[in-house]
């Protein structure tokens, strides 16, 4: 399937090419389940994004699916070359293939494959051609980002590509003999990471610091070995959907004050200018309130929620993952809800929310989403701290639903644990929408600081330096933080009878 995405008052268009089977059968998910049979190939290449893979199947039909999109991505693009006039030989003139994450990384064997098999070309001038036309981005050092698979899984989803790897691992070892860098480990696992960077042209990070802890620790054997191929290419938004579309009150309100201008250019810079005049602020507290009131009615709609008009709306949406968090809000809840319960009423109600998606086999994902699930349940609960105090998570989080919620937030969660979050983007669309954003200095938070000043962000917690040093050290003791009485009485409270009767006991011990 083709669908052109036109650009910003151009008349030119891109074109996004989508792969599918025909023989996909949605009749293999009984129900509401996610459950299905994983060894039906045909039936359910395309199924999941992400299937569960718990077990040998999922990981294999994983594979499956790698290879799907990459064989299907350069068959095209070898097609489309030779349209324009490619001899082949000189592919990297007519194409260049961004591998985003070791995802797509088998594409790197396919295109060795269909040169050498179907054109004729000898495999160490195929090496050659890729090398020039193949460049690598690392999103995250989180292990699901760097695929480690077993050599014999790849050989029973695609024996010729398999063979191309061990091929390519011989090249690689013949060059640089140091085991750290191998694509075939000693146990007969491919590195899917070491071939994107031995035989691609370059390799960036998605923010400075997380380029840096890719140069110093991550990939330094390969830094060492290739420093001219390593770069920064700090995450970006499009203005175009998180300002004129999701905010056009806002959008409009740029054009009177600040001209058009931005709306190709991106620069908000002349906003400054009307830093201390009242009217310009009232008019931007106008467009904050617009946008709650149609993020009310969203959830309203949506979910059947009631969300206050006068609520803080404090917000954390991202992926549910431990070192993005959720937990740690999650125990501020309870904070502040205890402090409610003391008597301390806040003067405004606040409203968190949380919205995100996670890996179906993702254990500890599901007990943090029960957490949050009840503590809503338990606060609506409760007479006494519910006029002041609600705990929303948004159903099967979008981005139709992140437009709602981002231009309406007053406070953006980025409160990631330093050095694991690699960019980050949540944290630009919301500080692009006029929310304050309290956050670790992790990620494009760090840059984002230095851009808007010590005194328009509010940072907190441990350094990536920091951080690392305990990784280092060994000397992160949970056990001794749990015993701090502030702490202590938050965590217990997770697992008090009463508060486990609302939830499921397992999920929440």
């Amino acid at each position: 399937v083709n669908i052109d995405v036109p650009g910003y008052g151009q008349p030119t268009k891109n074109r996004l090419r989508l792969f599918d089977l025909a023989s996909v059968d949605d009749g293999l998910v009984p129900g509401s389940s996610i459950d299905f049979d994983k060894t039906k190939i045909a039936k359910n290449l395309t199924l999941f994004l992400y299937p569960d893979d718990s077990d040998e199947q999922g990981r294999l039909l994983r594979i499956y699916q790698e290879y799907f999109m990459v064989s299907n991505a350069a068959q095209l693009l070898i097609d489309e070359a030779v349209e324009r006039g490619s001899n082949l030989h000189d592919l990297a003139d007519y194409a260049v293939v961004q591998i985003n994450d070791t995802h797509p990384t088998m594409v790197i064997p396919e295109l060795i494959r269909l040169l050498t098999t179907e054109h004729d070309i000898e495999f160490d001038e195929a090496v050659t051609i890729v090398r020039s036309m193949v460049a690598y981005t690392n999103h995250t050092i989180l292990a699901e980002a760097l695929e480690k698979w077993p050599l014999a899984s790849l050989q029973k989803v695609s024996p010729a590509i398999a063979d191309i790897i061990v091929k390519l691992d011989e090249v690689a070892k013949a060059e640089h003999d140091d085991p750290r860098v191998a694509i075939i480990d000693e146990h007969d696992t491919v590195h899917m990471a070491h071939m994107d960077i031995h035989f691609g042209f370059s390799i960036n990070g998605v923010a400075a610091l997380h380029t840096k802890i890719l140069e110093d620790t991550e990939l330094h054997p390969f830094y060492e070995i290739y420093p001219e191929k390593f770069s920064n290419k700090t995450n970006g938004i499009t203005f175009r959907r998180w300002i004129h579309g999701a905010n056009p009150a806002l959008a409009s309100l740029l054009d009177d004050v600040i001209g058009t201008d931005w709306r190709s250019t991106g620069d908000l810079s002349k906003l400054a200018e009307f830093v201390d005049d009242k009217d310009v602020l009232e008019r931007l507290a106008a467009t904050k309130t617009e946008a709650k009131a149609i993020m009310r009615q969203f959830m309203a709609l949506e979910q059947g929620v009631t969300i206050p008009s006068n609520a803080i709306i404090d917000v954390q949406v991202k992926r549910i993952h431990e070192y993005k968090r959720q937990q740690m809000l999650a125990l501020y809840i309870i904070w502040k809800y205890l402090d409610i319960k003391n008597g301390n009423k806040p003067k405004h109600p606040v409203t968190i929310i949380f919205g995100g998606k996670a890996a179906p086999a993702y254990t500890i994902a599901q007990d943090i989403i029960h957490l949050i699930l009840t503590l809503s349940q338990w606060i609506a609960n409760d007479p006494d701290v519910a006029p002041y105090l609600q705990v929303v998570m948004i159903e099967n989080y979008n981005v139709t639903a992140a437009e709602r919620v981002i231009p309406a937030a007053d406070i953006s969660e980025q409160i990631s644990l330093a050095s694991k979050e690699a960019s980050g983007t949540s944290n630009m669309k919301f500080m692009l929408n006029g929310a304050l954003t309290l956050c670790t200095l992790d990620g494009a938070n760090v840059e984002i600081a230095e851009l808007v000043g010590d005194e328009n962000i509010y940072t907190f917690g441990a350094s990536s330096k920091q951080v690392e040093q305990l990784y280092a050290d060994g000397t992160y003791n949970a056990g001794a933080l749990y015993r701090k009485p502030g702490i202590k009485l938050l965590v217990d409270f997770i697992t008090n009878p009463a508060f486990m009767a609302t939830g499921n006991a397992e999920r929440l011990q």
